[in-house]
């Protein structure tokens, strides 16, 4: 009998010599192999990448990668060097909520299987400004976009009721005015 693989939505215990919550933008050549470089660069210096997101820019030739990353805070700077000194990378940018627009989107299947709990999570949704993208007798489906923080505190609602799936895309960050991302 196949094992049921299972996800949750707690948190790994926290560590005092772990900072998280930094924000990276890169732009880089669109060619293979890139990511894997730059990911050992966070992976020799013990950083976690805890959020990922990868697209094409608008010149195809290069492609705009956005990382949430933990680790020793002593550390980053060099990590943003090394980042910098590969060569398919054009630039490496640490952004803070202060200087740059960052954003993520969940999706998220709950089970509600009566009238009582679709109204209830219906006003959960609509208190954190999100929408229901698809509904059946027995679950609907939430899109919930915003800082990760809101997310992080919209979940935590949700979880008084079956949260069957959950998935979320990671940081999206954009520098304001006329920084560079």
């Amino acid at each position: 009998m196949a094992r049921k693989i299972t996800t949750t939505d707690t948190e790994p215990a926290a560590r005092p010599d772990i900072i998280g919550g930094h924000s990276l933008s890169m732009y880089v050549n669109n060619k293979p192999g890139v990511l894997m470089r730059i990911c050992q660069v966070f992976a020799r210096r013990a950083y976690n990448i805890d959020s990922l997101v990868v697209a094409q820019g608008r010149d195809p030739r290069f492609s705009r990668l956005t990382l949430g990353i933990s680790g020793d805070p002593a550390g980053l700077e060099q990590i943003i060097l090394q980042c910098n000194k590969l060569i398919d990378v054009i630039h490496c940018y640490e952004h803070t909520p202060s200087d740059a627009v960052v954003r993520e989107l969940a999706l998220l299947k709950v089970k509600v299987d009566n009238v009582e709990k679709r109204t209830e999570v219906l006003q959960i949704v609509e208190h954190f400004g999100g929408k229901t993208v698809d509904l059946t007798e027995k679950s609907m489906i939430i899109r919930i976009e915003g800082a990760s923080d809101k997310l992080d505190a919209a979940v935590r609602l949700l979880t008084n009721y079956e949260i069957i799936e959950t998935v979320r895309t990671g940081k999206v960050v954009m520098a304001r005015g006329d920084l560079d991302t």
